[in-house]
């Protein structure tokens, strides 16, 4: 009798220590959820701050996406034109591109060069660098920029992101 009570109490101490051991699993896995869920889509809500963060790096968007075709657009305007494009970052609402426009049949129609885009309002949009002195240390300008040209943006158009210029440009 003494061994069959001692082997119920092993059985009954083995049963709880299984429970215990679901219990903390389950609670375990809640916490990892709950550690890796993003507290401003937690709602399922968008924010400016979410928004922010995945646009915080200077970035390429793939051809074909969404974002590239909107800064295409805005650089388009009415033209009948496509863009081969040699360069494109973004970084938040700034891009740069370098580009050459094409007719349909793939043949330049005009020389192209670079532009500095700004979103505004939902929309991109082509600045205005005219109002930057000439440099002649830097008579190529905006298509060969360099760094006193990018401080001169950004004294122009402030928060412009340095990491949108061509690598060579900001380590010159």
């Amino acid at each position: 009798m003494h061994q069959s009570c001692s082997s119920a109490q092993t059985r009954e101490s083995t049963l709880r220590g299984e429970q215990v051991t679901k219990k903390l699993t389950i609670l375990l896995s809640i916490a990892v959820c709950f550690c890796m869920t993003d507290p401003q889509s937690a709602n399922g809500a968008s924010s400016p701050q979410a928004t922010a963060k995945s646009t915080s790096v200077a970035h390429t968007p793939p051809t074909g996406s969404a974002e590239r075709k909107e800064v295409m657009d805005g650089l388009r305007g009415d033209q009948k034109v496509v863009f081969k494009v040699h360069y494109l970052k973004i970084h938040g609402d700034w891009a740069f591109v370098d580009v050459t426009p094409l007719d349909d049949k793939g043949k330049a129609v005009a020389e192209g060069g670079a532009s500095l885009m700004h979103k505004e309002n939902g929309a991109w949009k082509a600045q205005d660098l005219s109002k930057l002195a000439d440099d002649p240390d830097n008579p190529m300008g905006i298509d060969d920029p360099n760094p006193k040209f990018i401080k001169a943006v950004q004294k122009l158009y402030p928060g412009v992101p340095a990491d949108i210029f061509p690598p060579k440009a900001r380590s010159k």
